[in-house]
């Protein structure tokens, strides 16, 4: 599979990039994905603030981006 994201991707980033997948995150917690500081907080470092396996998460957005291109 594709890697579009990885733990170092900025929430930001990923936020803009890949809309669909702010479900993705919102579902796992993380519910302040447009407050100034989490949009320049890289995805592992938002991880480990909401206690989250941070590969699980990468690979749930890179499947989920995945299905998205290729649809």
């Amino acid at each position: 599979m594709e890697k579009y994201v990885n733990g170092d991707t900025l929430i930001g980033e990923i936020v803009a990039k890949y809309p669909a997948c702010v479900e993705i995150l919102m579902d796992a917690g993380m519910h302040c994905l447009e407050c100034a500081a989490a949009s320049g907080e890289s995805l592992e470092d938002a991880c480990a603030m909401h206690g989250l396996p941070s590969p699980v998460i990468v690979n749930m957005l890179n499947e989920s981006i995945s299905l998205q291109e290729n649809a």
